[in-house]
């Protein structure tokens, strides 16, 4: 009688536990009032949004390919050749141009920043797949503002990458255009060509030479190639765009720790058709900002770089009021 009391109470405490887990956002399909414990399992209606205003950037930001939010401006940098940082204010005018001297841009596809630094990632690798020179350049902020920018490096590579033999473009999965900075790493998000998921992968912060950790794989069905993280408020929110250039976001929220694919994973389309989305930030995980490069495919396609405002409110504003 002992024993089946004992098996009857873990049984019942066991019961309760599962029925604490389940979806915990209200605005999913499969929402459990009940449910205390996100257990990642919400999903959601098809979701489309407009933005409020496009603007078109200037052609000295054509190859616009990372944002970052920062002083009530808004930061870019071109993608190719160009070694300019560019602050704009919140409607795309450029209001300053500084130069990192010294640095040579291989493929500069993403911008992301801390309270100290801004990071770029030297990181694109969608040729032929067999970039071995991957660092993510790290710039001290209140140096930047005063002209004389103190720069150093965070040099990496793919723990699981082993076959560098030559792919054709456009086909490997270590290319990587999109990553977030925490109190104490980087979190790289992969572009992957063939298997359109994104691949999460960990290293260090400081400067040094590492070997970036594989994490976790989250298929996202498209190409990911911005984000931009609220670390006290568990939520990113990652950008990107199909083959067929159709754009999207991916909103990754109430996670647990650092493990970014745990909790709330919505996809959202954006109404902006034959678009190179490659730059997302966000001032208060509500109003976003996103960027474009020029597209133009003769005689039918000519999308001019520009920058986009985007109100994300209902999609977030119950989640970070709670």
């Amino acid at each position: 009688m002992k024993n089946l009391s004992l098996f009857l109470l873990i049984f019942i405490s066991l019961s309760a536990k599962a029925q604490l887990s389940g979806c915990t956002d209200a605005l999913a399909k499969n929402y459990n009032p009940s449910a205390i414990l996100n257990n990642g399992s919400c999903v959601y209606e098809n979701s489309k949004i407009t933005p409020v205003f496009s603007i078109t950037l200037s052609d000295t930001l054509r190859e616009t390919s990372g944002l970052a939010y920062f002083n009530n401006q808004l930061w870019t940098h071109n993608d190719d050749t160009d070694v300019n940082i560019y602050a704009l204010d919140t409607i795309g005018k450029i209001t300053k141009r500084y130069p990192l001297k010294g640095l040579k841009n291989t493929d500069w596809e993403e911008i992301s920043q801390d309270s100290s630094y801004f990071y770029i990632g030297n990181f694109g690798n969608n040729v032929n797949g067999t970039r071995k020179e991957l660092q993510i350049i790290r710039i001290e902020k209140m140096s930047l503002k005063a002209n004389t920018p103190q720069i150093d490096t965070i040099a990496f590579h793919y723990a699981n990458q082993t076959d560098f033999t030559r792919s054709k473009p456009n086909t490997t999965d270590f290319d990587c255009e999109a990553f977030i900075v925490s109190k104490d790493s980087i979190y790289l998000f992969t572009k992957q060509w063939t298997s359109k998921k994104t691949a999460l992968y960990a290293l260090p912060k400081q400067p040094g030479t590492y070997t970036a950790q594989f994490k976790s794989e989250l298929d996202t069905n498209g190409l990911i190639t911005g984000a931009t993280y609220l670390e006290e408020k568990k939520l990113i929110a990652l950008c990107g765009y199909s083959k067929q250039l159709k754009p999207f976001l991916y909103l990754l929220y109430d996670f647990k720790d650092n493990d970014f694919f745990s909790g709330n994973k919505r996809k959202i389309t954006l109404a902006l058709p034959y678009h190179q989305v490659e730059g997302i930030t966000t001032k208060n995980g509500l109003q976003y900002y996103i960027t474009n490069e020029h597209f133009r495919l003769k005689p039918i396609i000519n999308t001019p770089q520009q920058l986009h405002q985007l109100d994300l409110s209902s999609f977030l504003k119950l989640y970070l009021d709670n």
